[in-house]
């Protein structure tokens, strides 16, 4: 099961395939001892852009796994598949709208052992996924922890992803999230740029997730690996 797995992430790279990567740089993402990489994006995710970038990490003995935001982009031969729903979010279509819509038509043919659900918590009101899902992102740590029970405890998801997505987030709501949670796995998304950043997400979030530093410092990127894995679990 998926779900197995990704309780054994503590860094993961998220790659977007709709941005560009040298073949260096992504040579030294996918050799920097990262748990696994996940390949997927907010917007211009396409089929071609998808298989052109899974087929130089496939080059590369590192998980890869797809998360998916475009139907139309599925590429069968992923590690996995990691599914989506964000949890604060204004448009129903995120929430449940477009996962009925695609399972209506692919529920036969989805390898569900093979399929994990995230519930996003998107923090950063200024972000692309924010503006697209019209998340509501001014949360009390109160809003945070309920959603982490939420997700966790009604909905049983084996991810609660604490996402700002283009800036550092702030530690008190990521706190906020594992206040609520047992058993679910904690994930951290966004802004990571310094050692102190990785070290301080990496003691509260089970998973730090480290994606818009690769394509401006690779060499600081690739260092998170280290940071984060030295850092005692919360």
């Amino acid at each position: 099961m998926l779900s197995e797995r990704v309780a054994s992430w503590r860094h993961v790279f998220k790659l977007d395939p709709n941005r560009t990567i040298s073949d260096g740089a992504l040579d030294r993402i996918c050799r920097s001892g990262t748990d696994a990489v996940i390949l997927g994006g907010t917007d211009g995710i396409t089929y071609d852009k998808t298989w052109e970038l899974f087929r130089r990490v496939r080059r590369y003995d590192v998980p890869c796994y797809q998360e998916i935001s475009q139907t139309s982009a599925v590429i069968p031969d992923f590690d996995g598949f990691l599914i989506p729903v964000v949890l604060n979010a204004g448009d129903l279509q995120w929430l449940i709208g477009a996962h009925h819509e695609a399972i209506k038509v692919y529920g036969s043919l989805i390898p569900w052992d093979r399929v994990a659900v995230e519930g996003y918590v998107v923090l950063n009101p200024d972000s692309r996924v924010a503006r697209l899902t019209r998340a509501r992102s001014s949360l009390s740590e109160e809003d945070v922890t309920g959603y982490a029970r939420l997700a966790e405890h009604l909905f049983g998801m084996p991810v609660v992803y604490v996402e700002y997505s283009g800036c550092y987030g702030d530690p008190r709501l990521v706190r906020a999230a594992r206040a609520g949670m047992a058993r679910s796995r904690l994930f951290y998304g966004g802004g990571i740029a310094t050692p102190d950043q990785a070290r301080e997400m990496a003691r509260l979030a089970d998973t730090v997730v480290v994606g818009n530093l690769i394509y401006y410092n690779v060499d600081a990127a690739v260092q998170t690996v280290r940071h984060v894995k030295e850092t005692p679990k919360p």
